[in-house]
């Protein structure tokens, strides 16, 4: 599977565009190669691979070569982001395939899952930065880089925001590409699969800190409004490995905390320039992933005991995989909510504002139940007004919400036709003199929302209180 999910960039006459592959199918999948083309003629001018293929790269030797020529993806599936003036491209980048094994592309697997600076004249790499070695995970780069000017010492630095699916936001300098909060290698759990040979660090950024649950799950961690459910979800953590982020795929199941959707996902950063604050929607549920020896891999799907999982081949490895958000049999995650905040982080120094339930279980649950704003899953971005009013969707019930940027209050709600599983947008009507929030409802299939097809918008009164510092 091979299709282009978000839209290209443009950089004077050149116009970039990444593209998304279906992950775990085989080890020699499509490549995921950036392309750049004449703008006005449509002929490519440059195309840059995520995977070195050349001896002449110095990340070659990072490689093995016999690794390196039939390894696919590491694609940029979501948006990119241009800086004109520059004339730079950032490129977030994903897991080189398959996305849970990698003893067959050994080592730390660059230039994939990596935030990299391209020229956008020629496609050749300015800077690199990576953010997941070897990635076992799913943790694709899935959120666009924000670029933003960062207030240090009275001096405005061009900076570049990059969200990951671990919880975390690393800040760079958007021409060195140097870290303006620094990034520390930490040790991760190690004990691999037969074959797997992880990295013994991950990168981690001092500040801001991570804005979901990292740390090991145990039983005693197992939650549920029902005993058999929370007992159902103990006793599946209890059979599990879990030993904190990064703990690695294993045979009889790993808890990924956070999961494969993140952390923070393809909505990316909103950020407000006077007040140098960024805002994000966090996901914070767990999942588990299973490695299983080829030769049983027909016999356990075939066995029912996993009807609900999905299932990867994982062609060219000794294993196969399944996966599955961590549910209770009543289909709750089996930890304690929120499991979608939003959260707002100062970045002059790195510290968390605020983080607050987003979401209510109104379109999720019986009708019977009492309408609990526990804070959901679900994906679509935040902007932020200069007035300072934040709006977002994205959770899985069906509102469009505004909420204070400076504490998080939700101001008002409006509902919505089908799931707002996107960003919205913001315009100002010269004719009317009114600014308008405009949203596309279409729903998802993953997360279950309402399925349509609508673009909806609402206007800005004039407001009660006037907002700001």
């Amino acid at each position: 599977v091979y299709t282009i999910t978000s839209p290209p960039v443009i950089v004077g006459d050149i116009l970039v565009s990444g593209s998304a592959i279906g992950d775990n199918v085989a080890v020699d999948q499509e490549l995921g190669v950036v392309r750049g083309f004449d703008a006005r003629t449509g002929v490519e001018v440059w195309r840059w691979d995520p995977i070195p293929r050349s001896p002449d790269d110095p990340a070659y030797d990072t490689w093995l070569p016999e690794q390196v020529a039939i390894t696919g993806a590491a694609n940029a599936w979501p948006p990119l982001a241009a800086d004109v003036d520059r004339g730079l491209v950032f490129v977030p980048t994903g897991s080189p395939s398959p996305d849970f094994y990698g003893g067959e592309r050994i080592g730390d697997a660059l230039y994939g899952n990596s935030l990299v600076a391209l020229d956008a004249a020629t496609g050749k790499m300015v800077w690199y930065q990576q953010l997941i070695h070897h990635d076992v995970w799913d943790y694709d780069l899935a959120s666009q880089p924000t670029l933003v000017e960062l207030e240090r010492d009275w001096e405005m630095i061009p900076a570049v925001l990059q969200a990951t699916k671990t919880g975390l936001i690393f800040t760079f300098h958007r021409e060195t590409g140097e870290p303006i909060f620094a990034i520390e290698e930490r040790p991760v759990p190690q004990g691999g699969v037969p074959g797997e040979q992880l990295s013994p660090t991950q990168p981690f950024p001092v500040a801001p800190p991570p804005l979901v649950r990292q740390a090991p799950l145990t039983p005693d961690d197992a939650w549920g409004p029902m005993w058999i459910g929370e007992s159902a979800c103990a006793d599946l953590i209890a059979s599990s490995r879990s030993e904190g982020i990064f703990t690695p795929p294993s045979l009889e199941g790993t808890v990924m905390l956070p999961s494969w959707p993140g952390g923070i996902n393809w909505g990316g950063i909103a950020f407000d320039p006077k007040n140098q604050i960024a805002v994000v929607k966090p996901l914070d549920f767990p999942g588990i992933v299973a490695l299983i020896k080829r030769e049983d891999l027909s016999a356990v799907y075939e066995s029912g005991k996993f009807a609900n999982y999905d299932f990867a081949r994982m062609i060219g490895t000794p294993y196969g995989m399944r996966r599955q958000t961590m549910l209770s049999p009543i289909d709750i995650p089996c930890v304690a909510p929120p499991w979608g905040t939003l959260a707002a982080v100062d970045m002059s120094d790195g510290k968390i504002l605020w983080q607050v339930p987003h979401g209510t279980i109104e379109d999720s649950a019986w009708a019977i139940a009492p309408n609990l704003k526990l804070g959901m899953m679900g994906v679509g971005g935040p902007i932020i007004t200069g007035g300072g009013l934040i709006f977002i969707a994205g959770a899985i019930d069906d509102y469009l919400r505004a909420f204070d940027l400076r504490t998080g209050e939700e101001l008002w709600r409006g509902r919505l036709p089908a799931g707002g599983q996107a960003t919205p947008m913001t315009y100002f009507l010269e004719q009317n003199g009114k600014q308008y929030i405009v949203i596309s409802a279409g729903g998802h299939h993953m997360f279950g929302t309402t399925r349509g097809d609508y673009v909806v918008a609402f206007t800005l009164g004039k407001p009660k209180k006037k907002f700001g510092w």
